[in-house]
């Protein structure tokens, strides 16, 4: 289970005052919570490439959230494809004799195309395929497999703005809210494969704007909470009670995961089925104007939503990468544990395949988590560098060594930014840059970005080829 934008801070279990999140912090109790555990990237489709294929944004096919028209005019809606060639760990379940299900926003391909998840090893996909129409929550349609099955008629738009009059939360509702028509075929799933292995990949788009959740969800929270509306200035949707709908996002998904949860335990299954819950990457970035709202409206310093870490969404700062990682196997995974080992997405291909018993293939970048998870060991006996090559927001790169992280930003503008060195053990904030004292790890990070880095030229990123130990004068 993935959330879609999910902060770091935005879970109880996970330090979060205002919002409960009373099923995903039983789960936490019930399981092992990490405490270090990154995305594979700082926004949506990438990551889901690092996830599904094993291998990290140097080496990754789709390092961006570029449309796949952009290169492949015939399709109208998705994003940049997956190619032929790509293997996920989903075809290696597939092959083996689980059933695949997968509910949700997918983004690495579209239907047709050699990214259309019933040709990456979903028996059954069901929810969107392209994340531009996952910007609303009330669409026209969903796919099941190569079928639209019709949803919203009308449709209630991803984004609209509002600049004057009252706003009503009752003109950006529809028919039927997407996230619980999807749910209801992931119970389904459930039920119908309770007694064969299954793998159910559940991709909720919840936080991710926009803001329209149900009414009723929105009156739980505080009325004093929102003295004022949300317009729609910084994109997406308006809203009357802007705190209260994203605090309502997250309390539903978290009312999502208990119903996934009951579904197991009803059909006799919870205590031999693993149970993962994550989020793609960070909470939604800052606007570029002095509006209090980040994108879309969500107020990230009311929720504390990246638990004090710095930056967002669309960075490789800890606040873009960092995310909330938690496991349950009963009788495997030690109930209540809480564990420090740096970790990411790349690393749950050899995972999953070592809790199945299927052999692991050469050439993934991750390392499996399996002895951690299962208590066999305290942390990897070997973590090697964990890399992100990130296109967009001006390009990025980051390196995480041990307790250190090396980052650099603006590497496709004109004036790229310094090289920054943060010891994360004791600055997780990332304030203090101690790239002049640390050249060692510079040469180090420099020299890991260029022996893994595989050139992309629809994702380029240009890798520095000279450190310098003044950090002000890197060229």
């Amino acid at each position: 289970m993935i959330a879609d934008d999910l902060g770091y801070g935005e879970l109880g279990c996970y330090g979060q005052k205002k919002i409960p999140t009373p099923h995903l912090d039983r789960l936490a109790s019930q399981g092992m919570r990490f405490t270090q555990h990154y995305s594979g990237a700082p926004v949506c489709a990438p990551a889901r490439c690092v996830l599904m294929t094993g291998l990290h944004l140097g080496h990754a096919e789709i390092r961006g959230n570029q449309q796949a028209k952009v290169r492949f005019p015939e399709f109208e809606e998705g994003q940049h494809p997956l190619s032929a060639e790509a293997v996920t760990f989903v075809q290696l379940f597939q092959k083996a004799g689980y059933a695949t299900g997968a509910m949700g926003k997918w983004g690495l391909g579209p239907v047709g195309s050699t990214g259309d998840p019933n040709r990456k090893g979903f028996d059954l996909f069901f929810g969107y395929n392209c994340q531009s129409i996952a910007h609303s929550y009330y669409p026209a349609y969903l796919w099941r497999n190569t079928e639209k099955v019709p949803l919203n008629q009308p449709p209630i738009p991803g984004h609209a703005k509002q600049p004057e009059g009252q706003v009503k939360m009752e003109d950006w509702l529809g028919q039927h809210y997407a996230p619980d028509v999807m749910l209801k075929e992931a119970l389904k799933f459930v039920e119908a494969n309770a007694r064969r292995p299954f793998f159910l990949f559940l991709p909720f788009i919840e936080p991710h704007l926009a803001m329209h959740p149900p009414k009723a969800w929105v009156e739980k929270f505080p009325q004093e909470w929102d003295s004022e509306a949300y317009r729609g200035e910084n994109n997406y949707l308006p809203h009357p009670r802007p705190r209260a709908a994203y605090a309502a996002m997250i309390a539903h998904l978290d009312d999502q995961v208990g119903q996934v949860l009951a579904a197991l335990e009803r059909a006799g299954i919870a205590e031999h089925t693993l149970v993962i819950f994550t989020s793609d990457n960070g909470p939604t970035m800052p606007a570029r104007n002095p509006s209090k709202f980040h994108i879309g409206g969500a107020d990230i310093s009311f929720f504390n939503s990246a638990g004090g870490l710095r930056g967002y969404k669309g960075t490789v700062y800890e606040g873009g990468l960092r995310v909330p990682l938690i496991a349950r196997l009963p009788g495997r995974i030690p109930a209540g544990a809480v564990n420090d080992t740096p970790s990411y997405f790349a690393d749950w291909f050899p995972t999953l395949c070592d809790a199945a018993g299927l052999p692991i293939p050469a050439g993934l970048d991750g390392v499996s988590l399996w002895p951690v998870l299962t208590g066999q060991a305290k942390t990897l006996p070997r973590r090697p560098p964990m890399v992100w090559v990130f296109p967009e927001t001006g390009g990025q790169v980051a390196v995480r060594l041990g307790q250190f992280k090396v980052v650099r930003q603006n590497l496709r503008t004109p004036n790229p930014g310094p090289w920054e060195v943060y010891n994360l053990a004791e600055d997780p904030g990332e304030t203090r840059n101690l790239a002049e004292q640390h050249p060692d790890i510079l040469k180090q990070a420099q020299d890991i970005l260029r022996r893994e880095t595989k050139p992309n030229p629809v994702f380029p990123v240009p890798i520095p080829g000279v450190i310098s130990t003044n950090a002000a004068a890197v060229p």
